[in-house]
């Protein structure tokens, strides 16, 4: 049986390189693709939370998923840089507008 094992240090090498391969920037990343960006739906601060609204800031936002918290709700503390995240008063108007 042969076996062959490389160096790690030339395995490090070979990643090193791949990421330094060159690729055409010019080309504009989708939203989907870069993640959740807050500031693009600021200007809903003050609206009445509704799932239609939700839907519309993810999109817009970039998000993969959105969701409502109201003070009394409990959530994770995980964070997930592609989750848009709702904070809203007791009269579902919107106070806060942040990802993670």
């Amino acid at each position: 049986m042969i076996s062959i094992h490389a160096p790690s240090s030339l395995l490090f090498a070979a990643l090193l390189l791949a990421g330094c391969s060159s690729a055409d920037k010019s080309e504009p990343v989708p939203a989907a693709s870069r993640g959740c960006d807050a500031s693009l739906v600021q200007g809903l601060v003050g609206q009445t939370a509704s799932p239609a609204l939700l839907e519309e800031a993810r999109q817009r936002a970039g998000a993969q998923t959105a969701r409502v918290i109201s003070p009394q709700d409990s959530v994770t503390l995980d964070y997930n840089s592609r989750r848009l995240n709702l904070d809203i008063d007791e009269r579902l108007v919107i106070r806060q507008i942040h990802c993670g």
